[in-house]
Order: structure tokens, then sequence, then C-alpha cells
């Protein structure tokens, strides 16, 4: 898949187990000192403490080295230095919630959790920004910005989990990309510490900063390859006066894409979210029309013309029916239709697809997808959901007669089928490990050498979450 040629590779370190072993019989006691007794777990200290692994469902065997558990920036700084003295790989974790296999720590290598650096520093009300640490989960964060009057508009499902440091270093999306844009676009200023346990500080306040590199678009989404965030300000929105929410039956694709293009022109659209059947029925949304419709919407708009909107897409045929909520409870009750926080049966052995198409291919490649995953498998059962305001769309799937073999056989043809259309293999999770090898049918093999070189600049000795994102990254 990568065509790099050899001489623009960095040379790959093969790891050296047992002096690694020797390194970390070393290393440890000097992390211990320096972050204390609950800031470097390891040995018997890891079991029974949660999950240290992501939700990709691909956790390493065996337990990491350590799990470090800094308080404070300097912690950081001081446990990279340690770690860097003694070539130990050091994965940087967050709320775990990711689906690539970004944040796993394997058996030699050190786990750094952001967890016990949390909190909001500060809210500026003048500029609208809030200054945050990287091991706050986002929910807190969207509460504190709601109690000074504003939105925190990056907006997941795993809301209550994800913290704001994985946010950043997966450059995730969410729910309202439509209306605010990605974290990167919401993300005026950043912390992190390199793996040689420098701190970059740039924690700018201003809207328009150009002077020159933009480190924390380097950071942002490098999924903790090129260092540690700690520490971020984010931009603030007013919060709307107003809010109306519904929820769609839509007979085709056609007539989804012309609501679209009814409500951006007439709508400020915070949220556009369309549902398959199969999925709106799996997720509890079966019984709200007097039948499941072929293709369900759920759109969010600021203001109150929302229902005026809907009167016309009925006249034009675009819209069948249509739910209007009357409270912050129906909304929610939409809310939780599209985020399966109520699924028919559970979802703990489907394999997900998180990919980005152009809005006009999009219901071919549904077909297409749909049509191999069930050639492969006649039982499986394909759900296809996602935010068509921005492109994303995401792919459940659940094959039982491949078993283990099917992830491997699903992103086979739907990454192509993906590229074919010129679209992108992550749309929101990120590469990690689960992608890595499929990062040539979205970026070119000059884009990819550049990125090794950002890595070798920023982590020489490859210490950073060694093994993801990169096709061929460094690893000790």
């Amino acid at each position: 898949m990568d065509e790099t040629p050899p001489e623009s590779r960095p040379v790959v370190v093969k790891p050296d187990r047992n002096r690694n072993a020797a390194l970390a019989d070393q290393a440890l006691p000097e992390l211990q000192a320096a972050l204390g007794p609950n800031g470097c777990l390891s040995g018997e200290a890891l079991t029974g403490i949660g999950p240290l692994s992501d939700s990709s469902g691909h956790a390493p065997d065996g337990l990491p080295l350590a799990l470090l558990r800094p308080a404070s920036v300097e912690d950081v700084a001081q446990a990279l230095k340690i770690c860097h003295c003694y070539k130990l790989p050091v994965v940087p974790q967050g709320g775990l919630t990711g689906l690539s296999g970004g944040a796993n720590a394997g058996r030699r290598e050190v786990a750094l959790s952001m967890a016990r650096f949390a909190g909001i520093e500060s809210i500026d009300p003048v500029s609208a920004t809030m200054t945050v640490r990287a091991g706050t989960v986002l929910e807190t964060a969207q509460r504190a910005a709601e109690e000074a009057g504003f939105v925190l508009p990056i907006d997941l499902g795993a809301r209550g989990t994800c913290q704001i440091g994985g946010v950043i270093s997966t450059n995730a999306g969410g729910c309202r990309v439509v209306r605010y844009g990605t974290t990167r676009d919401n993300l005026l200023g950043l912390e992190a510490v390199t793996a040689q346990g420098q701190i970059l500080s740039h924690l700018s306040r201003v809207t328009k900063d150009n002077t020159g590199y933009d480190l924390r678009h380097l950071f942002c989404g490098a999924e903790g390859t090129l260092g540690v965030v700690t520490r971020a300000v984010l931009r603030l929105w007013p919060r709307p006066a107003q809010r109306e929410t519904a929820l769609c039956a839509i007979d085709g694709f056609d007539q989804v894409v012309a609501l679209l293009k009814r409500a951006r022109k007439c709508l400020v659209l915070q949220a556009f979210e369309v549902m398959w059947r199969d999925h709106f029925v799996m997720s509890g949304g079966g019984s709200l029309f007097a039948d499941p419709p072929p293709l369900a919407v759920l759109i969010e708009a600021e203001g109150d013309g929302l229902s005026a909107i809907l009167e016309d897409a009925f006249a034009s045929g675009e819209v069948t029916d249509a739910l209007i909520a009357q409270s912050e409870a129906d909304a929610q009750a939409f809310w939780a239709v599209r985020e399966s926080r109520n699924p028919s049966q559970s979802l703990h052995d489907v394999l997900n697809l998180d990919v980005s198409l152009p809005i006009s291919t999009m219901a071919g490649f549904v077909d297409d997808c749909g049509a191999a995953i069930r050639g492969l498998d006649p039982a499986a059962d394909v759900y296809f959901f996602g935010h068509l305001g921005d492109g994303n769309l995401h792919v459940m799937a659940r094959m039982p007669t491949l078993g283990a073999e099917g992830k491997a056989a699903l992103q086979s043809f739907a990454y192509p089928l993906v590229r074919d259309r010129e679209g992108s293999i992550s749309a929101e999770h990120g590469i990690g490990t689960i992608k890595r090898d499929w990062l040539g049918l979205s970026r070119s093999e000059f884009e990819i050498a550049a990125m090794r070189g950002l890595k070798a600049a920023f982590d020489p000795q490859g210490l950073m979450n060694p093994g993801k994102l990169l096709p061929e990254a460094f690893s000790l």
C-alpha cells in the first residue's frame, strides 16, 4: 500500500526486549519518585483500576509496563524526560472512547493518562474563550460554558467520558460540525509537552494569530505521536435564545439532499443527522412513525423557523411525516435514537467504520457497501447513519459468519469504495493502528513522507505512541 521510496523512510529500530525490561526496572523507581504513589502505577496496582484500552476491541495482550497519572504540566514534563532518558515508549490516553486503537499501550510501553490533570482554569466572557486542562471530561467543560452563558460547540456521543486532550488529539468532529466546525476550528491556543519533556505553550486567546507555523494544528489530530496535549484555549459561542428539533420521515436520499439544501438556505443549522431504516429501527425509532421510513433525518436549528421550513418541505414532497419536539425531553428522545442510547440489541460485537464522503456519492456508497457486506456474510446486520451536513457516514456491521476475519474483510472492500469516491477513510476517530495500513488510500506518498519528517523532528527516537497513525512509524 505504501510505496514511499526506501531512502525517504526513517530507520525502524527493532525492540530489544531484554534491554527494554532492564531499562524499565531502572526507570520505574525514578517515575514513582517524580510522580508519587498515585502518579505511577505498575504490576498488581494496574489490576482493578478500570479499562486500560480504548473502545476499539483491539486491546493488546497483557498490561503496560506502567500507568503514569501526572497531576500537573510539570509532572508530564518530568515523566517524559525520564521515559526519554530510558527510551521507554509512551502512549498518551484520554477517556479511551476511540475506535481506532490509538490509545492502546502494549506490554513494553508506558501508558500516560491525563485524568488527574482536569478542570476549567478560566472563562473569558469578553473574548468568549475557555482555558481547560487536558483531562477534563467534555461534558464537564460543556456545562461550565453553559453556566457562563455560552456554548462549547464540540459535542460527541461520548461526551460524558471523553477528555479534552483526546478530543484534540483526534480532532474530533461530532454532531454540530455543520454549524461550528471540528475541534480544530474551535482551538485557539494549545500547550503540549514533547517526547524530550519540553513544554510548548502558546495559550493564545485571539482569533487572528499569524505568527509563523501553527503548532497547535500539528498536535491537533496527531493522536499523541508528537507529544502530550496538556492545556487548551477553546472558542465559545453565544448560547442560542431558541432552538428547535425535529425528526423527519423521508422516502429517498434525493429528498434528504433537497431538504438539506433548503435547511442550509433558510435556517441556522445546528445539526443535520441521517439514519437509514435498519439503524433507525435498531436504535428504538421504529414506533415513532406509523411505518419506519426508508430514511429518518434529525434536524436541529437556531430560532423558530423550522416549522415553516418543514411545511414547505411537505408541499414539495421532501418529507412524508415529521415530529417537532415540544420540550427538551422530546428533543433528547430524538437524540437518544440517533445516538443508539437504547438499542434493541447489544452492539458490543459490531464492527465500526467512520468515513467521510462527498454527499453526492453517499447513497451509492451505502448501496455498494451494504451489498458487499451481505455478499460476504448473508447473515450480516448492517446499519448506516451519520452527520449528513458534513458528509460523515458511520457504518456498523455484525458479520457472525466471518468472526475475527470480519474487520479485515470489511476494510478491504469499504475503504477502496471510499477512495474511489474521493472521500476519507477516517472522519472522526483518527487512524490509530486499525486504519494505519490503509492511510495511503487517503494520503499521497509525499504527504505521508512529510508526516514522517514531522514525526522525526518532534520525536527523533520514536517514543511517542509508536506504531500508531503512520504506516511505518518508529518503534523501539
